[in-house]
């Protein structure tokens, strides 16, 4: 097969994918899908959260900010990638690239920072309740809020423009990489390591450390309360008792083992590529790589579900808003749920 190019008239041009249709028209499908439910699935919480006045509490506000990170993603990130993926070619600009590739950064790492903070919420609401409203107030949550976004954007925007990802490989990116048409994700040994620890390992860990916690401490509450009923000695509460304490801990492990292979399912392959390429003499194939960034963009795609769709009230909400009622006078005071 005649080998093609992103612009014919130029040396050095990127070769563009001569992929059949049978390939390519696939892979525009799932992209597209892709693209579509991470939309939809934010703008849903987003508009639940935002609409709904039961919803104004500090943690809806953290799902709020991370739901707007992903929604953006989607808007603004995914589309252009799914261009570059299927075509091999960028045509839109240089320029547009850095600008491109700083708000994949940004808003990639916005949303795990986002997760982390959610983590730390949960762990206080499950294992100090009677001090949460006053340690995750408005002022704490919303300086969780600024960090997730200010420090990836810092972060993002300076690596990128600075050209500091390919520090320490510039002879290697220019000679074997760069190309006329392309846009791509390089980075050095250097920060490769520096990106993976900060976007992922870091926040990871945090995760595991806090949510590994909470399980913990979710057990611990459930076999306190087998004690009390047994020392009560209502051996038919007690019975109903212990039945609910195995639900509760089968949920919490459900729960928590979601969120975290969720995440780790999606980002790990990604970020270990991109910490370990480098050191590989840049073995993985460009096409791999791709491919770990569109598993990481269903991390976005999945938020929603993971953490959103796990509550009753936002189900409530998603009907009204499917239904239109949400147009109806005073319905933002509707109760989704009882406390």
């Amino acid at each position: 097969m005649q080998l093609q190019y992103c612009f014919e008239t130029m040396n050095k041009s990127c070769e563009k994918n001569n992929w059949a249709n049978n390939i390519r028209i696939p892979m525009y499908v799932f992209m597209v899908s892709t693209i579509l439910s991470t939309i939809a699935g934010n703008l849903a919480v987003i508009i639940s959260i935002a609409h709904f006045k039961q919803l104004h509490t500090p943690t809806n506000y953290l799902i709020l900010s991370m739901a707007t990170v992903d929604f953006l993603l989607g808007c603004l990130v995914m589309p252009y990638s799914m261009v570059r993926s299927v075509e091999n070619c960028w045509y839109f600009g240089e320029i547009f690239c850095k600008i491109h590739t700083g708000t994949d950064i940004m808003l990639s790492t916005a949303s795990i920072f986002h997760l982390s903070f959610i983590s730390v919420d949960r762990y206080y609401a499950v294992c100090d309740p009677l001090r949460y409203k006053t340690r995750m107030n408005i002022f704490t949550v919303l300086t969780m809020i600024i960090i997730s976004w200010v420090l990836p954007a810092i972060f993002a925007f300076g690596m990128i423009f600075l050209e500091l990802n390919i520090k320490g490989s510039e002879s290697y990116f220019y000679n074997e990489v760069s190309c006329i048409g392309g846009c791509f994700v390089f980075f050095s040994e250097t920060s490769g390591i520096v990106a993976s620890m900060l976007s992922f390992f870091i926040p990871g860990f945090i995760m595991i450390c806090i949510y590994g916690k909470i399980y913990i401490i979710a057990r611990r509450q459930a076999r306190s309360i087998k004690d009390i009923a047994s020392q009560m000695q209502f051996q038919m509460d007690l019975n109903g008792r212990q039945h609910g304490s195995r639900c509760r801990e089968r949920k919490a492990a459900k729960t928590l083992g979601t969120i975290m292979g969720v995440f780790l399912f999606c980002w790990s392959p990604f970020f270990f590529s991109t910490a370990t390429g480098p050191f590989l003499n840049y073995g993985i194939p460009p096409i791999v790589i791709d491919a770990f960034v569109w598993i990481g963009y269903l991390n976005s795609t999945f938020n929603p579900i993971v953490y959103a769709f796990f509550y009753m009230w936002f189900r409530k909400a998603l009907k009204l808003i499917l239904f239109g009622k949400v147009f109806q006078f005073d319905s933002s005071r509707t109760i989704l749920y009882y406390e």
